[in-house]
């Protein structure tokens, strides 16, 4: 579908706005999704913004829906959304992507003011102790298990600090 010249011009606006900006993804022409806060922030949320046809006559869909929140309560997204469509109404009629983002950014504390943190941090402190447990204690059964012969193989291999001599994978290309 073609754009009409005032989406075009919101749509190269976003982009210049937002390059090299890794909060920000377009999804396609029509759709965006923006990250507002830092990836590891417990209190970031995704906001998904997409152009209807009528788009700036008529509201932009704004949806929450991405996996991104599922830690969310659908409360607090309820909230959020109802706080942007009182933005969206306020700017009808013009090109409001940007203002959305920034206004949405601007009151991430306001809006996430009931969300529990406790609750996600303590979740994804147990996902990382966990999986980083698991890699060490594999490699601790493999080194023990070497017997001195094969350290001494490994040895006479390596230099002394333990890297392979330069070109010990190289390919014969004369063969």
């Amino acid at each position: 579908p073609v754009l009409c010249s005032v989406l075009q011009m919101e749509l190269e606006a976003l982009r210049s706005i937002y390059e090299g900006d890794l909060c920000f993804r377009e999804l396609s022409p029509v759709s965006f999704q923006y990250r507002i806060g830092e990836s590891g922030d417990p209190k970031a949320f995704l906001i998904e913004v997409s152009w209807p046809e009528t788009y700036p006559q008529t509201a932009p869909v704004i949806s929450m829906d991405a996996f991104f929140n599922n830690t969310i309560s659908s409360a607090i997204k309820q909230s959020i959304l109802a706080k942007l469509m009182v933005e969206v109404e306020a700017n009808l009629g013009t090109a409001m992507t940007y203002t959305l983002f920034e206004y949405a950014k601007d009151n991430k504390e306001l809006f996430m003011e009931n969300q529990p943190v406790n609750a996600v941090t303590s979740v994804s402190n147990s996902i990382a102790i966990g999986t980083s447990d698991v890699p060490a204690s594999k490699k601790k059964d493999k080194k023990e298990q070497l017997s001195k012969t094969q350290k001494r193989k490994l040895a006479d291999k390596t230099d002394n600090k333990g890297e392979l001599p330069r070109g010990w994978n190289w390919v014969d290309v004369i063969k």
